[in-house]
């Protein structure tokens, strides 16, 4: 496995899981080395069996030798590349968060340097096997992702997140499916139930009373059951599913944790969360 990517987009928590999974793992290997390091591996000699090459822009100007370096390593050896890729405003929110200059941003401002490594990354990420996406990971879902997915090579997981919003404070600007439910009948209008949300028996009770709920709920868990294989088989490795009400108090968020318990029953990773539940 040789991996790779864009600084900040989580390539060190990729190669730490592939050192969990059992592999050789370097970080930071000179391009130059790499035809050795392969005829090592090809030779079976030392723990080389399954290695990972973490090769990145702290390279610089050598890397523009890996495209065709990897071209021809690819006729005598079995290399997969991995690139770990992030949306710009991720990137820079983890910049911001742990306050690390760029490898590249001696002269540049972050945003700079984040589109100049993408600009010279470019032709290495057309090279690569799989593409993994990270904008919504955090530290330990992005390590379970990986071990599930290259531990068990034959399977693509996915994470699906489920979302709960209130239209009045705006659609969720990642969400890759929105779902209305403003349809149904809205308990902040029951004073006794006001005060509760979609997380309370009695407001879950009250939703579930009408017909239009549980036909609701069948439609949507039929639509994302056959959906989502469909998704795994095309490399998406995170799906964001948002439900909205007009506060995001009651049922959303009631019909979001419904979603996630029938998307559990049929073995998708999921996990939940209700953004404007407290306002």
């Amino acid at each position: 496995m040789i991996l790779t990517g864009l600084s900040g987009s989580g390539k060190s928590t990729v190669l730490k899981a592939f050192e969990d999974m059992g592999f050789y793992c370097v970080d930071n290997l000179p391009v130059e080395l790499m035809p050795i390091f392969a005829e090592l591996h090809a030779a079976g000699e030392g723990d080389f069996a399954r290695a990972a090459l973490l090769v990145d822009a702290r390279e610089g100007a050598q890397l523009e030798k890996l495209p065709p370096l990897l071209k021809h390593l690819r006729k005598d050896h079995p290399i997969a590349l991995v690139y770990i890729d992030a949306s710009e405003d991720a990137l820079l929110r983890r910049y911001s968060e742990t306050r690390r200059p760029h490898p590249l941003g001696k002269d540049f401002s972050v945003r700079e340097s984040l589109r100049h490594e993408r600009a010279l990354m470019e032709p290495i990420r057309k090279l690569a096997d799989v593409v993994i996406d990270t904008s919504q990971f955090n530290v330990h879902e992005l390590r379970n992702f990986v071990t599930s997915r290259f531990k068990n090579p034959d399977k693509r997981p996915m994470l699906v997140s489920i979302v709960s919003f209130g239209y009045r404070y705006g659609v969720p600007s990642d969400a890759d499916l929105v779902f209305d439910v403003r349809f149904l009948p809205n308990p902040h209008f029951v004073p006794r139930l006001r005060r509760f949300t979609g997380k309370d028996p009695k407001v879950r009770r009250y939703i579930q009373s009408f017909p239009q709920t549980a036909e609701f709920l069948r439609r949507i868990e039929g639509l994302l059951t056959y959906l989502i294989p469909h998704y795994i088989r095309e490399g998406k490795s995170y799906l964001t599913i948002a439900f909205g009400c007009t506060g995001g108090k009651h049922r959303s968020v009631m019909l979001a944790e419904s979603v996630r318990k029938a998307l559990d029953r049929h073995g998708f990773s999921t996990k939940v969360f209700h953004r404007d539940i407290e306002k």
